[in-house]
């Protein structure tokens, strides 16, 4: 396989329940770029996309003109510089033109139902059953067919929540992999497959064990309810980790990354003390109170539907660690973009220092193949050190959402969990789709206890807007994590056992020492990742799916973003940086 076509990454040819069906859809990049015109749609093109590593676009003629620039007098030293400059850039754009763009598959739904109840229609009008308005639908993909902002101001939309922000998804960018260049593995599981039903259901439990601690779920009878529920699924249809074919307490809720099944439920990058240079952040967090899940009445989910706003929050006044769902599902909802993976870093750079008391760090060591790991007179700081690194971390978050936000606009407009719950409620109630969804998902046990408990068969939120207004596929917050941490395991090294490990207090107020497996850098990064993510799900507003999918688009997203400013590093000249290598959400190396 080529470097070029090493920056895309295809839909699997070997699943038969996503693909096999799916069609191709998308905003067409060339149509778009038509309306620039000219010499600047060539100059945006090529303005895209990522440099590979080993290009010779761009380090081999850099290297013959900086020994030009070093033999020239300081006023022709400089110009030199800028032309070489120019010159790189115009032979990285030249590179990224040539990269092989992915297909971007669809699960189908879209065009499979005239009614679009498998698609993302939340802020537009819907009639009783909760179906869009056919005219506002035509409204919102004139929109997304042109690209237009116009267009986009002229879409009908139901109530008081505006969409949030579909055009970033054509937005370009100086660096990296292009937003179109990049694609998920899998495109979503189809409405009526085994596999969504099998995501629902694990979503429905969710939701019941939101005030269960995560430590408690090795003696909870409810959660050991949803995993025999879920260890009913077949392997292909419920993707989560399994102990010898079956989901346990250990697994529950968790997904197959390298040490996520290892220790505590929680990353301890959630629990350690988090040292702010001089400054100290406590990690007690404002969560809500127990019991407070929205919109399980009907008519409450319908007015959310068409935009509006139902129901308000009730805060837990003490603030507390991170010990269960309800308090995770609150820390994910106003996040700062790259928040966690921001701390996780100042624990790691800081040194372990018993003298600073409550501001010390985890002092993990970098990175092996770090240039200045055996220098003898220099060490990194700009490039390779800790202000390169915490600042290349916060850089790929911008650059993660503009990827993630052309897949939920432009490419799948999947349906959020809740609007598939009100689908669940409609046909066990009124038999409105017959033949339409799974089996699985309107026979399951747990659709019973959750009538029992909420007096219908709507999925429980834990945010009374449920979740936000654009599509489900991908996930703006596991995109971000899987960005964020992939840098963060390039530049530290992964296998650093952590010191002192701490484990939550049952009421959260507090911790204590952990006894267990050794915690790894490496495996609570991959935790840190896939807690977010995974927290967006608990919330209800997520599918599996969506979080694992987009984990490893972030990935890929952060991958392409380092090899294009390899390919700028001075450090690379004369074989002095030869890569840092680590390891993929998936368990393979790849080095940088």
């Amino acid at each position: 396989m080529s470097e070029k076509d090493q920056l895309t990454s295809s839909p699997s040819t070997t699943s038969t329940e996503r693909t096999a069906k799916a069609d191709v859809s998308g905003v067409s990049r060339r149509r778009f770029l038509g309306g620039i015109g000219g010499a600047a749609a060539v100059a945006a093109i090529g303005a895209a996309g990522g440099l590979a590593v080993g290009a010779k676009t761009g380090q081999a003629g850099v290297e013959d003109d900086l020994e030009a620039i070093g033999d020239a007098s300081s006023a022709t030293a400089a110009t030199l510089w800028r032309d070489a400059c120019f010159k790189f850039r115009v032979d990285a754009a030249t590179f990224n033109q040539g990269v092989n763009l992915p297909d971007h598959v669809t699960n189908g739904d879209e065009a499979r139902y005239p009614s679009r109840i498998g698609s993302f229609t939340k802020a537009l009008p819907h009639n009783r059953y909760g179906e869009v308005d056919s005219y506002a639908w035509s409204t919102f993909m004139a929109a997304m067919n042109s690209g237009s902002p116009a267009a986009f101001e002229n879409v009908k939309l139901g109530g008081g929540r505006p969409m949030t922000n579909p055009q970033s998804g054509l937005a370009f960018d100086l660096e990296g992999a292009d937003s179109h260049a990049l694609a998920p593995l899998l495109p979503p599981p189809a409405l009526a497959s085994s596999e969504e039903a099998a995501e629902m259901v694990e979503l429905y439990w969710m939701a019941l064990l939101r005030d269960t601690n995560f430590d408690d779920y090795d003696s909870s009878n409810l959660a050991a309810d949803a995993a025999d529920d879920l260890s009913k699924f077949s392997t292909a249809d419920f993707k989560g980790p399994r102990e010898g074919g079956q989901v346990t307490a250990q697994t529950l809720f968790r997904d197959p990354f390298p040490g996520q099944a290892v220790g505590p439920y929680i990353s301890q990058f959630f629990h350690l003390p988090t040292p702010f240079c001089a400054q100290f952040v406590d990690n007690h967090n404002r969560t809500f109170l127990p019991g407070s899940d929205h919109m399980t009445s009907y008519s409450d989910w319908l007015t959310v539907q068409n935009g509006g706003a139902v129901g308000s929050i009730a805060y837990d006044p003490n603030r507390r660690y991170i010990r269960n769902g309800r308090d995770l599902s609150a820390w994910v909802q106003n996040d700062v973009l790259f928040q966690a993976y921001f701390n996780a870093a100042l624990i790691l750079v800081t040194p372990a220092n018993a003298s600073q008391g409550q501001s010390g760090g985890s002092g993990a060591p970098l990175n092996p193949g770090n240039p200045y790991a055996h220098s003898r007179t220099q060490a990194g700081f700009a490039t390779f050190g800790a202000p390169g690194i915490l600042g290349l971390m916060c850089e790929v978050a911008t650059r993660a959402l503009q990827a993630t936000w052309y897949q939920k606009w432009f490419v799948h407009r999947r349906l959020r969990p809740e609007a598939f719950g009100g689908l669940v409620h409609v046909q066990r109630t009124k038999n409105r789709w017959p033949g339409v969804l799974h089996p699985s998902i309107l026979n399951a046990p747990v659709l019973d206890r959750v009538h029992s408990k909420f007096g219908s068969y709507l999925q429980p939120q834990a945010y009374p807007e449920g979740s936000p207004v654009h599509g489900s596929f991908t996930a703006g917050h596991a995109t971000v994590a899987g960005a964020c941490v992939t840098i963060l395991k390039a530049h530290f090294d992964e296998n650093h056992v952590l010191s002192n490990p701490v484990q939550v207090t049952p009421d959260g107020l507090g911790t204590v020492p952990y006894s267990g497996p050794d915690l790894t850098v490496g495996g609570e990064l991959n935790k840190l990742a896939s807690n977010v993510a995974t927290g967006r799900n608990i919330a209800g507003v997520h599918w599996r799916s969506d979080s694992v999918q987009s984990m490893l688009l972030g990935e890929a997203l952060a991958i392409s973003i380092m090899r294009d400013q390899r390919a700028g590093h001075n450090e690379t000249r004369e074989g002095f940086y030869k890569g840092q290598t680590f390891t993929k959400f998936d368990g393979t190396k790849v080095t940088v």
